[in-house]
């Protein structure tokens, strides 16, 4: 109930950071517009955003033909964690990373790149599957995969006020400092509510992965070579696309120094700590 509770409030935000930017291009005639629109987005990536996020990535369906271990592995995963068997998919990118997606345990789907399966071991490999699975399990992959398509049309609304001028409702061409304050803050604003919600959304599929795989080593382990390989890693997709980024179980993006402040993940540093004090102690609720 609380994940549909944060959903909600996630996408009355982002409608409302339409509406603002829909003002701005058009006065009262562009917020009703920017309004329509932002429903229909809602409506859209609730039904659709999963798909949209796939192909976005190249990201192909495999069965256990096709990937046999890894296939195997994930549904050994959801029956141990009495959950539907995801569709499963491979990403064709050398960065190490993995998400799951859909609007929940029903439809979902788990997706990994060609560069984690070589990069981990199979026990890393299913700390990682765990811990995406815990975000299906959770049910905040609808929150996930809204935010990420909603945040990303923030920033394509937010460059248009920008390129064409803003009008009041007489028509009027407003403030041209007004757009270029539109175009830095909204997307900024969208970032925020995502950052909000995601790091404590990290930290519980840490714990569910852990207790999931009963391995909090492995995950530790995983967590820390990822953040090792993908840091001398490009990955194109994601950085073409960073509203995307907060679905990963690693920050994709190649951004340093200020920009980590607003990174939607916590530290690896935190996430290992937390981690090795589970595997310490036995304990999952910390």
């Amino acid at each position: 109930m609380f994940n549909w509770v944060k959903t909600a409030m996630l996408m009355a935000a982002i409608t409302a950071l339409f509406v603002v930017i829909g003002s701005l291009l058009g006065g009262h005639r562009g917020m009703v517009i920017a309004l329509v629109i932002a429903v229909g987005m809602n409506f859209f990536s609730y039904w659709f955003s999963d798909k949209m996020v796939l192909k976005m990535y190249n990201a192909h369906e495999v069965d256990e033909n096709g990937a046999p271990q890894f296939y195997r592995m994930i549904r050994e995963l959801a029956t141990r964690a009495n959950l539907p068997m995801p569709r499963v998919y491979l990403i064709d990118e050398n960065a190490p990373n993995a998400f799951a997606t859909g609007r929940n345990p029903e439809h979902a789907a788990v997706a990994a790149t060609t560069g984690i399966l070589r990069a981990l071991s199979e026990r890393e490999m299913r700390g990682v599957m765990a811990h995406e699975l815990a975000h299906v399990k959770h049910r905040d992959i609808l929150l996930s995969t809204v935010s990420a398509t909603m945040a990303g049309a923030i920033s394509a609304l937010a460059n248009l006020a920008f390129l064409f001028g803003g009008r009041d409702s007489e028509g009027r061409t407003t403030n041209p400092i007004a757009g270029i304050a539109v175009m830095i803050l909204a997307p900024l604003a969208a970032s925020l509510i995502q950052m909000a919600i995601s790091r404590a959304r990290e930290f519980e599929a840490d714990r569910g992965g852990a207790e999931m795989s009963g391995d909090p080593h492995a995950l530790a382990s995983a967590l820390e070579k990822i953040h090792r390989y993908a840091s001398g890693t490009p990955f194109p997709t994601a950085e073409a696309n960073p509203a995307t980024a907060q679905m990963m179980i690693m920050n994709p993006l190649s951004g340093r120094g200020v920009a980590n402040l607003f990174s939607t993940h916590p530290s690896t540093e935190e996430r290992v700590a937390r981690l090795m004090e589970m595997a310490r102690t036995g304990r999952y609720d910390i």
